[in-house]
C-alpha cells in the first residue's frame, strides 16, 4: 500500500515517467531502476519528468522507472507510489469516534493515474514499507513466520523489486537494505490487536535503505 519515510528531513530524489506496463500496478517500497525505451515510442507515453532528454543523437532512447530488475541495474532507488494512504481514503470514522473504525473506501486513483510518475527515494535512512509490497513468501520472504529472519539481516531486490532475506531470490547479490524489525501503524487511538487476540498484527517492516558495495 505505501513506503513511509521515516526520517523527518529526507527529500525524495524526483519524481520520473514511470514505465506505462509498471506504473498503475505499484504498491509503494518495491526496489526499482531506470529502464530505457525508445523515444516516441507508440507502446510506452513519455510523461513530462525531471529528465525529458534521450541518450544521444544515435540512441534516441528516454528513462522510465520501472520495477523489473535485471542483473546490473543501477543505481537503485524505492518507489513512493501506492494505491491507499495518499488521499485516495475517504474515513468511515466520519460521524464516529476516533478509533473505532480502521478502515475506509477508495474514492480516487492509483497516485500515478494521469501524471504517469514515480517518487524516487534514494537517501540512506529508516523506512516502513507495508507488507504487501515485499517478498510474502511464508518461510524465506520478509515475513513474520520466516524462521530465519534476524534483526539487521540484510535485504536484497527480486527481480520484481520486492524486498526479500532470500539472496536465492535476488535479481542481483548486492544488499540493498538492512531488516530492523515488524511494527503497526502506530496509531495511539487503535486498540492493539495484540489486546484483542493475544498476537500482533504486524502491517509493516521498518528497514535501513543502503544499496551495500554498489
Amino acid at each position: 500500500m505505501a513506503l513511509k519515510p521515516l526520517n523527518p528531513k529526507h527529500e525524495p530524489y524526483g519524481v520520473f515517467d514511470g514505465l506505462d506496463a509498471d506504473v498503475t500496478s505499484f504498491k509503494g517500497g518495491e526496489v526499482v531502476a531506470f529502464t530505457y525505451v525508445a523515444k516516441g515510442s507508440s507502446v510506452d507515453k513519455g510523461a513530462a519528468d525531471l529528465n525529458d532528454g534521450y541518450v544521444s543523437d544515435a540512441v534516441q532512447t528516454r528513462p522510465a522507472v520501472t520495477k523489473t530488475l535485471v542483473s546490473g541495474a543501477y543505481p537503485l532507488f524505492l518507489a513512493d507510489e501506492g494505491v491507499s494512504g495518499y488521499g485516495t481514503l475517504f474515513g468511515v470514522v466520519v460521524g464516529g469516534t476516533a478509533g473505532q473504525q480502521v478502515s475506509g473506501s477508495v474514492v480516487g486513483p492509483h497516485t500515478a493515474y494521469a501524471s504517469g510518475k514515480v517518487t524516487l527515494w534514494d537517501g540512506p535512512g529508516l523506512y516502513a514499507v507495508t507488507l504487501d509490497a515485499v517478498d510474502t513468501t511464508a518461510a524465506t520472504g520478509l515475513t513474520k513466520t520466516n524462521a530465519t529472519l534476524a534483526g539487521n539481516a540484510p535485504l536484497y531486490a527480486t527481480s520484481a523489486g520486492l524486498l526479500t532475506p532470500n539472496s536465492g531470490a535476488a535479481f542481483d547479490s548486492v544488499v540493498v537494505a538492512r531488516f530492523l524489525e515488524f511494527t503497526t501503524n502506530g496509531s495511539f487511538v487503535t486498540t492493539p490487536s495484540d489486546l484483542v487476540t493475544g498476537a500482533t498484527n504486524f502491517t509493516q517492516a521498518v528497514i535501513r535503505f543502503k544499496v551495500e558495495g554498489a
